[in-house]
């Protein structure tokens, strides 16, 4: 603002007050023309209502496994005994390929034990409960996995036919063509008997 902007009393002249008002005004048209357009990119209600999903884990009982769906993804439910337990736990990670966890509640270098394989977003491990989603690291096959007591693959876990990838009772990747070990989503034990997924 130069001194012939100002009136006599040295206070901002009336053309002034009109282009900040102009300013005003244009900055709030392209804000009202510009939050629709945005607001339409977020997600609807039937979206977000399969962004989580409510599992009762009251009727799976020790050593059985169920499959759910989350996302359009399978994830593997399994309520380990306590020799699988075991078997998770005595594997040591030199003899792992991946040694990551790839666990969604933990951070991306935790290493791949049994404990990080079971810990939920609330920072508890519970051996008893692990959670995976269901597809081979390798091509996005679904694996084979316990049915009717029968455990497929090498190491007692997930089987993935399609190229011959073994999966062990942690879902971590034993022997195959898969690089990575089963994903473990976020989820979370709302209850002794409740998890959400998501």
């Amino acid at each position: 603002m130069t001194t012939s902007d100002l009136n006599e009393d040295g206070e901002p002249t009336r053309r002034d007050f009109i282009h900040i008002f102009a300013g005003v005004t244009a900055a709030i048209g392209a804000g009202s023309i510009v939050w629709p357009l945005v607001s339409q990119m977020n997600p609807d209600a039937s979206v977000l209502a399969l962004s989580t999903k409510d599992v009762d884990l009251s009727a799976i009982s020790v050593g059985q496994a169920i499959k759910i769906m989350w996302q359009g993804k399978p994830v593997f439910i399994r309520r380990r005994t306590e020799a699988e337990i075991r078997e998770g736990e005595d594997t040591p990670l030199a003899a792992l390929k991946d040694a990551v966890a790839r666990n969604d509640n933990m951070s991306d270098k935790t290493d791949a034990t049994d404990d990080a394989r079971v810990t939920a977003s609330d920072g508890v491990a519970r051996p008893e409960w692990l959670i995976l989603v269901g597809v081979c690291t390798h091509l996005g096959c679904i694996p084979l996995g316990t049915t009717a007591g029968e455990n497929r693959g090498d190491y007692n876990g997930w089987f993935c036919p399609c190229h011959g990838s073994h999966y062990d009772i942690a879902g971590r990747i034993r022997k195959g063509p898969a690089p990575e070990n089963l994903l473990v989503p976020p989820y979370q034990f709302v209850s002794d008997t409740l998890v959400k997924i998501g």
